[in-house]
């Protein structure tokens, strides 16, 4: 069995010194994100790094700096730029090539420089999905219709994307949203979820993912009471990867769920348009 998965299925104790700088790490995110208060949080990165090496030193963890220093490589270089909601031609570029890299760069360093295979993207589904898996797919649809516009419009959130009106403008909205929809899977799950997993139980590995994923997306735009939807959908990622195994399917939930992200935002911004939704701006 490929060394991730058996690190996953492996049972992990629910108490130890590796989760201080786990901890300490995974909440630099937030000076780095939505406040950006970036040495503050380079500060706790390092900090995080340095406890991290000194618990492999002592043999209280194993491997736990090459892990943490992966998840904080990423951060780093998605902190390099504002992940605030902006879709003109040149943040459009400059934020794709970033966001890739903040994934490549973990990714080059675990298989060619840790010579390990921590992180993988596992497309293809180990086992095929039940029907109880198919229909929620349509439940995040629903959940999404009647959720999404009364948390955007009422709280205001949406004026944190920019106007779209022109089909330009729609076009590089609707491949921006996925775009960082699928990045966003790509990197906390099959990333920091998984290099967390390596040491911690799938509860806290996933509240530690969570944290990382919340803070990104605030800085993006869910704002407001944005936490109330944000946090339970990156804990309900974690989980369903861990019962699926399958980068499709939490990807599949994901843009799902970015579809009608999309649609609300546009239908906020362009009063009249679609006529499907409960709430209006």
């Amino acid at each position: 069995m490929p060394q991730t998965e058996t690190a996953i299925d492996e049972v992990r104790p629910a108490a130890s010194w590796a989760l201080l700088p786990a901890i300490l790490l995974c909440s630099s995110a937030i000076p780095l994100f939505p406040l950006r208060m970036l040495l503050l949080g380079y500060l706790g990165v390092a900090v995080a790094l340095a406890i991290a090496w000194y618990l492999d030193r002592r043999g209280l963890s194993k491997g736990l700096l090459k892990d943490l220093s992966l998840i904080a490589l990423g951060m780093v270089i998605v902190s390099t730029v504002s992940v605030e909601a902006d879709i003109s031609w040149g943040n459009f570029f400059l934020l794709g090539l970033v966001l890739s890299l903040a994934v490549a760069g973990p990714y080059v360093v675990s298989r060619y420089v840790y010579k390990d295979r921590a992180i993988r993207f596992p497309w293809r589904a180990r086992k095929k999905w039940t029907k109880l898996q198919w229909s929620y797919f349509a439940l995040i649809l629903f959940l999404g219709w009647l959720i999404l516009p009364l948390s955007f419009i009422s709280s205001g959130v949406y004026l944190n994307w920019p106007i779209v009106t022109e089909p330009s403008e729609i076009a590089r909205l609707f491949v921006g949203v996925n775009a960082v929809g699928t990045w966003d899977e790509l990197f906390f799950i099959c990333t920091v979820f998984v290099l967390l997993r390596r040491h911690f139980p799938m509860w806290q590995a996933n509240l530690l993912q969570t944290i990382v994923f919340v803070s990104f997306l605030w800085e993006l735009g869910y704002q407001s009471w944005g936490p109330l939807l944000t946090i339970p959908f990156a804990l309900l990622q974690g989980f369903t990867f861990t019962i699926t195994r399958s980068l499709t399917y939490v990807l599949i939930v994901h843009l799902l769920f970015d579809l009608v992200v999309f649609l609300v935002i546009v239908h906020a911004r362009n009063p009249g348009l679609f006529g499907f939704f409960l709430v209006n701006p």
